[in-house]
């Protein structure tokens, strides 16, 4: 089978490239064909999961600030942002049917917060400019001359090869890092490959924890980790610190999870600290939950809510160790004392003043300190299986920025999260899947015009 244009991958990247390509082909009178095999039943499969299934396709600031958000090879990137911007990617699901709505943060969501409306959009936009969507088609390997075989024995060739597979994060959407495979086969480098945008799991925070870094989801909570699953921060400092130092230092919101910490601020440090527990460095991360608040001012404050509840009359038959929960009350969620209680036990001191006589001290400047300065020591983290993004891929400094063809192989494209490109979570990625795939579709396609 020969298809002038062939994409391996139908996800965010591959849909995009797909129809940038046959976009091309046809504003230039060209019948060339472009064919998109997809090893899932449906293309698009990831795109579903993405941001809860509402799906965060974009983040409409401009370069400058949107750069900023992106942890490797930026000025790589430049080309394909300014090829498809965020206002153009706007305007153009808005001409395919779908309209979107900005929020918080500057990320853009369909208005309908659907995902499957990214998706419905793209396909359609794709067979409207003729493409061929081939799906169930596992590719096991790219040959010479760009031929490309599949699992079940087929076999296609083409003129020009883009390769789109994504990463190896959710591999139940089809991302198993095939696409790795192909660039090596072809002479292409690896950065080292690793999970990001993941959940760090603190210690004690699950059962049967192994020396593995990579701690499964599935792996049982521990009675910690059920005391804090399910609880929201928000408003809340969080400094990451590697081998006791400040690496990173972020403000927001943070979810306690079946995974482990997650959230936007979860997610914002994971690539630094998944990094770092790879390379064999001790990490924790410390969470302020009076972030606007000086420490000095907080401990009056404590003293202050201690002496009022101290004083009160429904007080009175109560013990030190009640009246600390009610305390604690008023300067938290209810629902996250008894996680604070178990990981800060300094905030209580049992006094032994004879065999029968004990005194339960509340230690008001402890707790105004922890309140400061909650540390959790991170003992792993969530792998692939569900992690956002996978950081690393196939290096940049083989690839063409202006076209995103190899400088290894003619005729050879790569884009989305095969290449050694990631970001922070709030629509870089999937813009940058959008902005990569529609680059290397157009480019290959004018590559494929001028040799005609």
């Amino acid at each position: 089978m020969f298809s002038e244009i062939i994409v391996i991958g139908g996800g965010a990247a591959g849909l995009a490239a797909a129809c940038g390509a046959a976009r091309t082909l046809v504003d230039a009178g060209s019948s060339a064909r472009v064919t998109v095999l997809e090893k899932m039943p449906r293309p698009g499969r990831k795109i579903m999961i993405t941001g809860k299934g509402r799906c965060n396709f974009t983040n409409v600031k401009d370069w400058n600030e949107f750069s900023a958000h992106i942890r490797t090879n930026p000025n790589f990137l430049k080309p394909s942002f300014y090829n498809f911007t965020p206002s153009e990617a706007l305007d153009f699901f808005a001409a395919l049917g779908m309209q979107s709505v900005v929020e918080r943060g500057d990320r853009a969501y369909p208005a309908s917060h659907h995902a499957s409306d990214v998706v419905d959009a793209l396909v359609r936009a794709c067979h409207g400019a003729g493409v061929k969507i081939e799906t169930e088609v596992e590719v096991k390997s790219v040959g010479p001359g760009l031929e490309v075989l599949s699992a079940d024995g087929r076999k296609w060739t083409c003129s020009r090869l883009i390769v789109a597979t994504g990463g190896m994060s959710y591999p139940t959407t089809g991302s198993t890092g095939d696409g790795y495979r192909f660039a090596v086969d072809a002479g292409h480098t690896l950065t080292p490959l690793f999970p990001s945008l993941t959940a760090l799991v603190p210690k004690g925070y699950k059962l049967q924890e192994t020396k593995d870094l990579h701690i499964d989801r599935s792996t049982p909570l521990s009675e910690l980790g059920k005391s804090l699953c399910g609880v929201q921060l928000k408003n809340v400092g969080v400094q990451l610190l590697v081998e006791g130092s400040l690496a990173q230092s972020e403000f927001g919101d943070i979810d306690f999870t079946d995974g482990g910490i997650e959230g936007p601020l979860g997610f914002q440090v994971s690539r630094k600290a998944v990094k770092s527990l790879i390379n064999g460095s001790r990490v924790s991360l410390v969470v302020d939950l009076k972030a606007g608040v000086p420490l000095s001012e907080l401990t009056a404050r404590v003293k202050e809510l201690w002496q009022e509840v101290d004083k009160d009359p429904r007080s009175k038959r109560l013990h030190e160790k009640e009246k600390c929960r009610i305390l604690l009350g008023k300067l938290m969620p209810w629902d996250l004392i008894p996680g604070f209680r178990a990981m800060n036990p300094g905030i209580v001191t049992l006094e032994r003043r004879g065999r029968a006589d004990t005194k339960l001290w509340v230690n008001l400047p402890t707790i105004a300190k922890c309140l400061k300065e909650w540390t959790f020591d991170i003992s792993g983290y969530v792998g692939y299986e569900r992690a956002v993004v996978t950081a690393g891929g196939v290096s940049t400094d083989e690839i063409i920025a202006k076209t995103l063809e190899s400088k290894k192989h003619e005729g050879l494209y790569f884009c989305g999260e095969v290449m050694d490109i990631d970001s922070d979570t709030g629509g870089y990625n999937l813009h940058t899947a959008f902005a990569t795939g529609l680059l290397a579709g157009q480019s290959a396609a004018k590559s494929l015009l001028q040799a005609i």
